[in-house]
């Protein structure tokens, strides 16, 4: 059976993509690697022509900066995910769509994580653009009826115990759905789920604060967990960067 998700390995050492190869094969049985680049001009040109799901890019290649790669390709729809032996380079590496930032040697569980990472955005990201999928209006139920909500009006969704409450442009209605439900109807929407508490719609975020929360656009501040802010600060960036507005 063919395996979901395609991979490249970009590394000047081929032992290094050796062990990398073997690392992500024990990780995830998911991944298939169609190629490995141990030179710049190979994996520019895989990166232009393969278009692979996710790239695992050393920093340092041949004297040169894999960051610099990735600016030479005009739109880059892979998740990136950097191994490298230098830590002073992450800052700069979020400007890319990075699903993990991994230092050599590798660790197994950071490797899983950030893969983990990657496929769930990858999948958001086909989610998304697969039309037709999810209806744009939704039934929400409270203890007396349904309610019929188009998604666009939803701002976000707060837990409340067992219940959830849905706060929208015009009402907020208090749901016998719990968040986790939520999460499951919504998913491949632009919604987010920054805290274990709130899901957000990110056509209605106005500011991200640095502080660690979003100002919604009812002027609502709500906090950003910080195990979830430098995934939702690349995926909230690159959604505004895209202009893009829930049209489904």
């Amino acid at each position: 059976m063919k395996n979901h998700f395609s991979c490249i390995i970009v590394d000047d050492e081929p032992q290094a993509v050796e062990l990398l190869s073997d690392a992500i094969t024990m990780v995830n049985k998911n991944i298939e690697i169609t190629g490995t680049y141990t030179s710049w001009p190979g994996a520019f040109e895989a990166l232009r022509s393969q278009a692979p799901d996710l790239v695992f890019l050393d920093i340092s290649i041949q004297g040169r900066n894999g960051m610099d790669l990735l600016k030479g390709i005009q739109e880059i729809n892979s998740e990136i995910i950097f191994v490298t032996a230098y830590s002073d380079h992450a800052l700069n590496a979020f400007k890319f769509p990075v699903s993990g930032y991994l230092l050599k040697p590798i660790d197994d569980v950071d490797l899983a994580a950030a893969i983990d990472r990657a496929l769930l955005r990858i999948k958001q990201k086909k989610q998304v653009n697969k039309p037709g999928n999810i209806p744009s209006i939704i039934g929400i139920p409270d203890n007396k009826s349904i309610n019929y909500i188009n998604v666009n009006n939803i701002i976000y969704l707060e837990a409340n115990n067992s219940y959830t409450s849905v706060i929208t442009t015009t009402s907020t209605i208090t749901s016998a759905y719990n968040l986790g439900k939520f999460r499951e109807i919504l998913d491949g929407q632009y919604f987010y789920q920054i805290h274990r508490s709130y899901i957000i719609n990110l056509n209605h975020v106005k500011r991200y604060e640095t502080s660690g929360s979003v100002i919604m656009d009812n002027h609502q501040e709500l906090p950003v967990a910080k195990t979830a802010r430098n995934e939702f600060v690349q995926f909230f960036v690159q959604v505004k960067a895209d202009d893009t507005k829930i049209t489904k």
